[in-house]
């Protein structure tokens, strides 16, 4: 029975020896990693070479539960496609192993309590804008799109399509900063018409 480990931090300046280590140690000689969050599975390309790979009899080894989904329902769906498969999955730091009916309940109870720290993660980062908001110390992200310059050049007779590929912006964008809303109407000054 092969055992292939999936190894993941979410951002590029984290390190991944230890899970590496961790998943060595624990058998595994293919070892799969990734810099990605895993809040979805989007962009997980190693995640999914991975799944698509094993076969029945197989187990993908994690060092903790939180590195393979942050979301419940992406943990249930990746169980359920490994379970499908006949592959089992284990956790080296946590009491998990689908092969077993504790393993696989202990697996939906770190589930859920994972998914609950990422909400609450989510919450407490609204709540700190609120309050930043208030004293007018948070400006939010600042704009990536010269909004001006799409104006100009759609009043200038540009094509939507045009001041996209002129610009790398999606037309979505270019539609969305031309919106012409009723004050903009009445000021003219603000507002491009796409015709």
């Amino acid at each position: 029975m092969p055992l292939y480990g999936y190894a993941r931090v979410s951002t590029e300046d984290q390190d991944l020896a230890i899970q590496r280590e961790a998943l060595r140690s624990a058998g595994c000689d293919v070892i799969r990693e990734e810099k990605v969050s895993g809040t979805s599975r989007d962009g997980r390309v190693e995640l999914e070479t991975l799944l698509e790979f094993v076969r029945e009899d197989d187990t993908i080894v994690v060092t903790r539960i939180d590195r393979l989904a942050r979301s419940l329902r992406d943990l249930q769906n990746i169980v359920h496609e490994l379970s499908e498969k006949g592959v089992a999955l284990k956790a080296t730091e946590q009491p998990i192993d689908t092969s077993s009916a504790a393993g696989k309940a202990f697996l939906d109870m770190l589930g859920v309590f994972g998914e609950f720290e990422t909400n609450l993660r989510r919450e407490r980062q609204m709540e700190g804008i609120a309050v930043a908001r208030a004293r007018g110390a948070y400006k939010g992200r600042k704009r990536s799109i010269a909004r001006d310059e799409v104006r100009a050049r759609k009043r200038s007779g540009e094509t939507v399509t045009e001041i996209a590929n002129a610009m790398n912006i999606s037309r979505q964008s270019v539609y969305r900063i031309c919106r012409c809303k009723r004050n903009d109407l009445l000021a003219k000054s603000k507002c491009c018409t796409l015709t």
